[in-house]
């Protein structure tokens, strides 16, 4: 038996029991770092740190005082807060506790928070301030499961209703402390009677219409989890993990998972204006994120160097055909010799590019970082090739909700960007005739949470789950999206195009672009939607005679729609006839989370979208046969 399979076979039944064995293991090494007040004084940086034991104190008292309310194994216990130290913490209490996670993103509205809470019967919530609080209060008697509000930051979240119903974390814990008095073994004992098949989490997915569906999870997918990316040693023991993506996210999920079971040190910081400021405090050896992170960088980086002079903006240009070059050479030389060479000529000019360009986009990621994961969504494959070149080394993964996140990931030195990299071990991989990729393995999902019909539709009895994506599968194991089976557009002329394809492609060649959709279903030629990112076309306006004006204004102009023209034609020139963006429109605003364009991952609801400027759209068709 190999030491991979060895790990898979012999996992235990839960990650609380993978967290005990943890703490036992290392009590005294740094388990967390997360940012305090500046004003505190408190360690290095405004930065503190937890061990594994005294996180597990903590972790401790938060369960015990979930028995102390009377929460019970399987019973769901919410979390309506912004990743933070306390998230984790708590997330690991009510697993310990035997009980069940339900998360909430904390932008949800008031709405969409009670059918949550409603729908998976939750008992308590854990809520991170008074404006959440506030949700679950204006709802409360269509909540009558709801026993209890757990309020992480106590400001103004008094117990108003005078009955107990809100009380601090800090009154938890100390609950809890009292408990364990009583009941010293009572957390100990709880996670050994927890079984594989307990229902561990259950998370909402932000569907693009309709009511989001409950994903249960059970304990077993996560533990499988854990042991699988402990076995594909992409992690290490001496690791720095950055950790800032929602972990009301699978993709967020899966991280503590596997951070657990490898005793790497991650810091916690949710707040995404913080990132840039981070990192180089943190210095981070590995992060997850998004590709719209990677993509904001780039575009930030080219807006820089465009602001510095003809001169700075025409070596970043040369620099970026450099890196993407030198990264496609070396990845095709790995593939095929297993060694990533380049030939003199092109080695001599990266080394040169690396000084003038890749060591200060290093730096700013902290100088450490030996690779990034991104997943959610897919990275346009030139964006990948410039970070590649530049020895930022992204590592795109592929899951679903539906399968605990992580499914495919790239292997370290032999990644391919382009690709989402080989299946974790354990899992099954088919591919349908239709070019649908199936999944069977630990990490799939139970089911949806009181949907039977909706699970039959995805879940086959023998286990396999179809994921809605389209995909090809290498010889040798590597998996490329092509698109959700859904998104396929196929014009009046009977030609198929992917739209994400074309999407990508755009953001790769034009660095003032934040958002774009491409349209064309049923029409006889495609048309675009784009949304361009506000802080680099405001400044570009600036250098060209467009100051003191709003963002709808700036992108209504002649100047901008040009500009934007040469980039679309630049597109067009790569692609098929059928696959060519023949009119475009820029959008008045960006897309976002708030107005409902966005799911919390960012990624794009197109039936949103395309009703919301519909106008615009058929504006585009107006003069075409298919209007």
């Amino acid at each position: 038996m190999t030491d991979t399979q060895t790990l898979l076979e012999n996992r235990p039944p839960s990650v609380a029991t993978l967290f005990l064995e943890r703490v036992a293991a290392t009590p005294d090494a740094e388990a967390y770092r997360y940012p305090v007040p500046a004003e505190s004084g408190q360690g290095p940086d405004g930065w503190n740190s937890l061990t594994w034991d005294q996180a597990a104190g903590r972790v401790y008292a938060i369960a015990a005082g979930l028995m102390d309310l009377g929460v019970r194994p399987e019973e769901r216990v919410a979390i309506a807060a912004n990743t933070s130290v306390d998230w984790i913490l708590a997330d690991l209490a009510v697993l310990c506790a035997g009980a069940a996670t339900t998360t909430v993103y904390p932008s949800t509205n008031a709405d969409e928070t009670a059918f949550i809470l409603a729908d998976s019967g939750s008992r308590v919530l854990i809520a991170e301030d008074a404006g959440q609080l506030a949700k679950a209060r204006a709802r409360r008697a269509e909540l009558p499961e709801l026993a209890h509000v757990v309020v992480i930051d106590p400001a103004g979240a008094a117990d108003t209703d005078g009955d107990g119903w809100v009380l601090s974390l800090e009154e938890l814990e100390k609950r809890g402390a009292a408990y364990l008095e009583a009941h010293p073994s009572a957390v100990t004992d709880a996670v050994a009677h927890i079984t594989k098949d307990q229902l561990a989490t259950l998370i909402y997915t932000s569907g693009t219409t309709g009511r989001p569906k409950g994903v249960r999870l059970p304990h077993d997918a996560w533990a499988y989890m854990a042991r699988a990316i402990q076995s594909i040693d992409l992690i290490h023991e001496d690791d720095v993990q950055y950790l800032w993506l929602p972990l009301a996210h699978v993709f967020g999920k899966v991280l503590t998972a596997g951070h657990i079971t490898v005793g790497h040190v991650t810091a916690v910081d949710g707040r995404v204006d913080k990132i840039i400021e981070n990192l180089p405090v943190v210095q981070p050896t590995y992060m997850a994120a998004v590709p719209r992170i990677f993509e904001k960088v780039y575009n930030g980086v080219a807006a820089k160097a465009r602001a510095g002079g003809a001169a700075k903006y025409k070596i970043f240009q040369w620099a970026a055909e450099v890196a993407r070059e030198y990264a496609k050479t070396t990845q095709n030389s790995m593939r095929l010799t297993g060694t990533p060479t380049a030939p003199v000529g092109l080695r001599a000019k990266h080394a040169v590019a690396d000084k003038l360009v890749y060591a200060k986009l290093r730096e700013a990621f902290g100088g450490r970082l030996r690779a990034c994961v991104s997943g959610s969504a897919a990275l346009a494959p030139e964006i990948g090739y410039f970070f590649a070149g530049a020895g930022i080394h992204i590592l795109e993964g592929y899951g679903l909700t539906e399968s605990s996140a992580a499914s495919f990931v790239n292997p370290g030195e032999s990644y391919r960007t382009g690709t989402v990299g080989k299946a974790l071990p354990g899992l099954e991989v088919r591919v349908a005739e239709d070019g649908e990729i199936l999944l069977r393995g630990p990490g799939i999902m139970q089911g949806y949470h009181g949907l039977p019909e909706k699970t039959a539709e995805v879940l086959e009895p023998d286990g396999w789950f179809h994921t809605g994506d389209i995909g090809e599968l290498s010889p040798d194991g590597f998996l490329k999206i092509t698109d959700r089976k859904k998104d396929l557009i196929k014009t009046s002329g009977g030609k198929y195009i992917a739209p994400a394809e074309v999407e990508g492609q755009f953001k790769a060649v034009c660095p003032f672009v934040s958002n774009v959709l491409v349209v064309g279903g049923g029409r006889n030629f495609c048309t675009a939607l784009l949304a361009l990112d506000e802080p680099t076309i405001l400044a570009w306006a600036q250098e060209n005679g467009l100051e003191a004006r709003a963002y709808a204004d700036i992108v209504a102009t002649e100047q901008v729609r040009e500009l934007i023209q040469g980039y679309v034609d630049q597109l067009n020139e790569g692609l098929q006839r059928w696959q060519q963006v023949r009119q475009f429109r820029l959008l008045p605003r960006d897309l976002d989370v708030e107005h409902g364009d966005l799911t919390p991952s960012l990624k794009l609801k197109r039936p949103v979208v395309e009703r919301e400027f519909a106008p615009l759209i058929e504006e585009m068709y107006a003069g075409s046969r298919e209007a």
